[in-house]
């Protein structure tokens, strides 16, 4: 079996091109599936891929609810294995997906964490120094918020990503799809300090010179850095809430949604496939709607 499962995370990386980090939570999935397929047959028996029927794959699901995974964390595993059969069988490793008619556990709608104005505000200007690493956070808060970047399209751009003169960045999200997006006054003028002021400073000490954002050593910085950062700057902006990095790319899309925003633009701005992904976002919308409803018709 472990030939088969390289052989479908090469085609994942070749041929979907998919991020290291989907990759990884794939083997994972799938790994744990042919685990619990392996105990569930007993030690004398190693089951063969194509021997494995709905009922593996329903046992698994059971398995799975019993040990109290989320419904999410379910249906994301169940994705995988499907997937994982849907590869077998083009390469007629197997004669038919036994997870093609198992019903996905429906998924609970979460709102996106975010953050409210002022709060976002104050986490900005919360690297006020001028040494190049304060110039280089308050650089990259600005453009997570100003373009609505995930933490790994953010981290994988490079010195020809920005065009400062006309304020776009290009950044290459889920399956290496490159997405144009513009950013404000305000990124701009943190880019262009960091640019000049701070990451000449960084630069010296490491071999790096094509990342945009560098760590301490010259060096591209990682998306676990970023998140260390974050959450170092969400302390001192004294915002009392658990929010990862990808919490400033909800608050991009829920402010603009607040502020008349068109919810299809805003979909081509975050780089979503699907609109109803986008109508996550609405919430704060409907929420203001209400209220200015609320005060402005006669008979509400």
């Amino acid at each position: 079996m472990t030939g088969d499962v390289d052989g479908f995370l090469g085609y994942l990386s070749v041929e979907k091109g998919h991020s290291s980090n989907t990759i990884n939570a794939y083997a994972s999935d799938i790994r744990t599936f042919i685990d619990f397929v392996e105990d569930m047959h007993g030690d004398n028996e190693n089951p063969d891929l194509s021997n494995i029927t709905y009922r593996e794959i329903r046992a698994y699901l059971a398995y799975l609810q019993k040990a109290n995974y989320s419904r999410r964390t379910i249906a994301r595993r169940l994705a995988a294995v499907r997937a994982f059969f849907s590869y077998l069988c083009r390469k007629g490793i197997v004669s038919q997906n036994p997870a093609k008619g198992v019903r996905t556990p429906k998924e609970g709608r979460r709102i996106p964490p975010f953050l409210r104005e002022d709060e976002v505000v104050s986490l900005l200007e919360s690297p006020s120094g001028d040494t190049p690493l304060e110039l280089r956070d308050r650089a990259i808060l600005e453009t997570l918020y100003a373009a609505g970047l995930r933490v790994g399209e953010l981290v994988g751009l490079n010195l020809d990503s920005v065009e400062l003169s006309t304020g776009y960045v290009r950044a290459y999200g889920k399956g290496s799809k490159e997405r144009i997006v513009p950013i404000g006054a305000k990124a701009v003028e943190a880019l262009v300090e960091y640019l000049e002021r701070g990451r000449p400073k960084i630069v010296s000490k490491g071999q790096e010179s094509r990342a945009l954002f560098l760590n301490c050593n010259g060096t591209r910085l990682s998306g676990r850095a970023v998140q260390i950062m974050v959450n170092k700057y969400i302390d001192r902006a004294s915002v009392d809430k658990e929010i990862s990095p990808h919490a400033l790319r909800h608050s991009f899309a829920t402010h603009l949604l607040d502020h008349g925003a068109d919810l299809r633009a805003v979909q081509e701005l975050l780089g979503h496939a699907s609109v109803s992904t986008t109508q996550l976002y609405t919430h704060m919308t409907r929420k203001r709607l209400r209220v200015v409803y609320d005060k402005a018709h006669p008979r509400a």
